[in-house]
């Protein structure tokens, strides 16, 4: 009877595995802008992990902070050392769910938002984010723009620069994903 069990088991694990259908990135691109009056601050970081599971709408993506580039050498250093302190907190994090039911066998632009934890600077949050899912025969991008708030991920700011760099930042994400 155990051994029926397990062989019952093993054939429902393989069978979910089968039919998952994984799609990824190890090249996406997240950007992010601060505009105030005084500075505008942009950053690229173009070495994103995103994996998307189209049979369960899951999705996770996965960063590493000190891989934002600037156009000045010493805001990368200030944001690595003095904001973000990439070294005590290396990694950006986002798990969750496609909110809506999307056929993945259908080429087209949907509109979806997925809700899960962002992770930033040691602190977990929830969040949704609305984005396109543009799905192709070649495989499946994904966009989104989305703010982040300092106070909200414990990020401080010395008062003597807080006219350069906004409360609030926009985030933008471009992930193009091929079947795993």
């Amino acid at each position: 009877m155990k051994t029926n069990i397990f062989i019952l088991a093993i054939f429902l694990f393989v069978s979910q595995v089968a039919y998952s259908q994984l799609f990824s990135t190890q090249s996406g691109i997240t950007s992010f802008f601060s505009k105030t009056p005084l500075e505008d601050i942009t950053a690229v970081n173009s070495n994103v992990s995103a994996i998307l599971n189209t049979s369960t709408g899951e999705i996770a993506v996965r960063m590493n902070m000190n891989q934002f580039n600037f156009p000045n050498k010493l805001m990368q250093e200030h944001f690595n050392e003095n904001y973000i302190e990439s070294d005590e907190f290396p990694t950006g994090t986002f798990t969750g769910k496609i909110n809506e039911e999307i056929d993945f066998k259908k080429t087209g632009i949907f509109e979806v938002s997925a809700k899960g934890i962002l992770t930033l600077h040691g602190v977990s949050k929830e969040k949704v984010i609305k984005g396109k899912l543009n799905i192709s025969k070649t495989g499946i991008s994904l966009d989104s723009d989305f703010e982040v708030m300092l106070v909200d991920y414990k990020i401080d700011v010395p008062k003597i620069v807080w006219e350069k760099i906004a409360e609030k930042i926009s985030v933008r994400n471009s992930f193009s994903l091929m079947k795993k």
